[in-house]
This record gives C-alpha cells, sequence and structure tokens, in this order.
C-alpha cells in the first residue's frame, strides 16, 4: 500500500504561510530571471494564466487586477520542504521524495484507519506550516498518484471529481463502481507516466481516458508501444511493479547553469559567474559522495536577441577524479578563459561534471604524473567548508574568484526583484510579530 502526498501550488503556499493577506488573491511565483510562472494560485489559474507562460504576456495584469507576482525563492522553498517531508514521514515506515513537494510514503499495508490518519497527518502539515497538501492511497504507486489527483481536482474543481474525495482519496475504500467512475472520469493525458504526446498517439487510436488503458492488454502495450507503458498499464489494473526508491540514485551527471540578469560581453564577471557554479557543483557533488573525472564549462548569447551569436564550450580532464572545490572551480575558470571572445552579448553560462564515480571506490592516480594540484588533499578544508556553510549560510565561506564581497556591478547575478524574505534560513530576514 502506498501514498502519495503533495503539496498543493507549492511555492504559491510557501509564500502565504508567511503572507496571510496574499490568501484569496491571484498569485504566481516567477522562474529564474522573473521570466515565466511555475507556480500559480487556483486564481491565478481562473485569470487563464498558464504554467510557464512568459511574464510579459500576463504582466498588465498587475495593473488592471489584484494579481500578485513574486521572484522564486528557492531557499525558502526548500527549507520549507524539509519541513513539510519531516512531517509526512509520520504516515508511515518508508518514504521516497520524489520532488521538492511530492513524497510517496511506503509499507502502509496493515494500518488501521489509513484514512483517518492521513487526514490527521495533512491536518498536522498544513498547522506546522501552513501549506495545504492533498493524500492519495492505493495499492500501487501510479494508483496513489491518480488517487492524489482526484483528492486534488475534487476540492479545487468541484463536479470534477466526487466532493466526499477532496483531500484525501483512498481507492481500497472505494467500491468497484466508483473506481471505473474515476478512471473514466480521468483522460489519459493525466495518468502518471503517459503525458500530452503518448495521450495523442493514444487518442488516435480512441484511448482516451484512464478506464481506457487499463482496459489494453499489457501485451498489447508492450508490444505496440514501450516496457513502460505496459507497467502503467499494469499499475492501473492494480498489479505493483514501481517499488519504492528510499535512495536515490547516483548520479551520471551534475550540472549548474545560469541565464544573466543582463548580457556580460567582457570576461572578469563570466570568471565570478563560472566559480560560482562550479562551487555549487562542488558541494552537490560532496553531498552525494562522488567524484568528477571531467568538467564542461560553457556560454552562449541568447537565440532571441538580434547581434552575432557565441555558441561555445570545452572539456576538462581531471587526474584524479576530484570533489575539491578549488580544483573545480580552477577548471572551470580555466574553460572560460579558453572559450571567452569579445564582442558578444553573452545571455547564459554554465558548468557540467561529467564522469561521476563513487568516493569510496575511488582509484588513486598515479601521483608521480598527476597534476600538483591534484595532489593536495583538501577533504578536511571541503569538509569544514561545508560545515560552516550548512550552519552559518550558503557561500558564507566561498572561492574569492565568485566575487561574492563585492556588488554585482555588471549585473550577471539573476533578477529577483520581487523575492520575499527567506524567513526561514537568514537571521536578519526573519519575520517580526507586531502587537
Amino acid at each position: 500500500m502506498f501514498a502519495l502526498i503533495d503539496g498543493n501550488n507549492f511555492y504559491v503556499s510557501c509564500e502565504r504561510a508567511f503572507r496571510p493577506s496574499l490568501r484569496g488573491l491571484p498569485v504566481v511565483v516567477l522562474s529564474n530571471n522573473d521570466g515565466c510562472a511555475i507556480s500559480r494560485s487556483d486564481e491565478a489559474k481562473a485569470m487563464g494564466i498558464k504554467m510557464g507562460q512568459p511574464y510579459f504576456q500576463f504582466r498588465g495584469l498587475e495593473l488592471v487586477s489584484q494579481l500578485v507576482c513574486l521572484s522564486a525563492n528557492f531557499e525558502l522553498y526548500g527549507d520549507m520542504s524539509a519541513r513539510m517531508m519531516a512531517i509526512a514521514a509520520g504516515l508511515g515506515p518508508l518514504q521516497e521524495i520524489y520532488s521538492i513537494d511530492e513524497c510517496f510514503i511506503g509499507d502502509l499495508d496493515g494500518i488501521r484507519d489509513l484514512t483517518r490518519r492521513a487526514f490527521a497527518v495533512r491536518e498536522r502539515i498544513l498547522c506546522w506550516t501552513g501549506i495545504p497538501s492533498c493524500i492519495g492511497l492505493a495499492p500501487t504507486k501510479t494508483l496513489a498518484k491518480l488517487c492524489n489527483h482526484v483528492a486534488k481536482d475534487a476540492e479545487r474543481k468541484p463536479g470534477s471529481y466526487p466532493a466526499e474525495l477532496a483531500q484525501v482519496c483512498n481507492w481500497t475504500e472505494l467500491s468497484r463502481e466508483q473506481r471505473i467512475d474515476l478512471l473514466r472520469r480521468t483522460p489519459a493525458g493525466d495518468v502518471w507516466g503517459i503525458g500530452r504526446r503518448i495521450a495523442a498517439k493514444l487518442a488516435e487510436q480512441g484511448i482516451l481516458t484512464a478506464m481506457d488503458v487499463a482496459r489494453m492488454p499489457a501485451t498489447q502495450a508492450r508490444d505496440e508501444w514501450s516496457v513502460l507503458l505496459e507497467r502503467t498499464v499494469r499499475e492501473l489494473q492494480g498489479i505493483s511493479c514501481i517499488s519504492l526508491e528510499q535512495a536515490p540514485a547516483p548520479k551520471q551527471q551534475i550540472a549548474c547553469t545560469r541565464s544573466f540578469g543582463h548580457p556580460i560581453n567582457i570576461l572578469p564577471p563570466l570568471i565570478e559567474a563560472v566559480s560560482e557554479f562550479a562551487s555549487r557543483a562542488a558541494e552537490k557533488l560532496r553531498h552525494g559522495n562522488q567524484r568528477a573525472g571531467a568538467l564542461l564549462v560553457f556560454a552562449h548569447s541568447s537565440p532571441f536577441r538580434p547581434g552575432p551569436r557565441f555558441n561555445k564550450s570545452t572539456t576538462i580532464q581531471l587526474h584524479p577524479p576530484t570533489s575539491d572545490t578549488t580544483v573545480l572551480v580552477g577548471a572551470a575558470v580555466a574553460g572560460i578563459r579558453r572559450i571567452y571572445e569579445p564582442g558578444y552579448q553573452l545571455a547564459k553560462a554554465g558548468v557540467m561534471l561529467l564522469d561521476l564515480t563513487s568516493a569510496t571506490n575511488q582509484v588513486q592516480g598515479d601521483l608521480l604524473f598527476d597534476a600538483p594540484a591534484a595532489k593536495r588533499d583538501h577533504s578536511k578544508l571541503m569538509e569544514a567548508m561545508d560545515k560552516i556553510n550548512e550552519r552559518y549560510g550558503k557561500a558564507t565561506v566561498h572561492i574569492a574568484s565568485t566575487g561574492r564581497t563585492q556588488e554585482d556591478e555588471d549585473g550577471w547575478r539573476m533578477k529577483q526583484e520581487r523575492r520575499t524574505p527567506r524567513y526561514t534560513t537568514k537571521l536578519d530576514e526573519i519575520p517580526i510579530a507586531r502587537a
């Protein structure tokens, strides 16, 4: 038995938790550089604002309505996610964190009054974090996803599903007729693992609803489509094919890329940018107990702006593989110096760590032929730096080439003109209660 717990309109809900005045208003959270909508309140959805819609297309609504648009505050969202997941873990013994706002809970067989327990956990999440959520309960992960979809739409779209299934939907408590009704009401494209493109192709064969998918012969799904669709069919039929992943699979690569707040045409801010990107990637690398054997650095101009085009990258091999921030930043800086050319308005740059291996199985290189910088063991230094930054905040200790001690005069950092305070992670931004 599985449960899927999902925070409703998560980024918007995090903002509303600290600004109750936003409740009832149409609210949109924007992507990096305030580019497009990545989270919308139900009120904003009712206004016709689409997920991923560019900000410039609906910014005029702020002048003629009560629409509130905010810059993304990912530090706040990450911390609120950790709090929500810790509470959600109380529903059952096993947990798989699927995304920043979703987690599966497994091994729920034998728990008494599971629906009542789910309602209690949901209320606890709302009370302790201010984030509303919905919970789907079912014998397979795909059905749990479907039940979560039902619980969410039954609450926010009256009439789409029976009202009594709002907030928490338990597949095992439904009659056969109720299950068939839910599957018939659900478009095939809303089933986990299908999506719009496959749904469009299925529609050409008259497969329009989740009920149609569930009635497909599993062998037909495999032979005409893929093993993945076969798995989805079996899961909709109540046969569990997707296990709980308690530990994430090792990453094959780690990337840190950003669009600049303003176009860059000189080298110093590019060095700052790739130094910061390499530093962040190195932290993720150590967190996963991995090392990188190669580093790719790139920069390119915007394809949407007039002027000469620039799109170059270079890869630096690392011998031996490393997770040392000083080595990775040095490689990134060397790479950006190698590909930089004056005269171009650069819009984006990034760093990718490749050829990742486990640090525990690391084979030591021949130090006689390795570069001198690679011989130095900075593992204790990196450990100390990570602990300091974890305790006192991101980039409290950092490589000097990131330029964090200087003002962002060149404007390469992201535009976050509408970002709210980081209420839970910065002492100087903690909310103040006034009588």
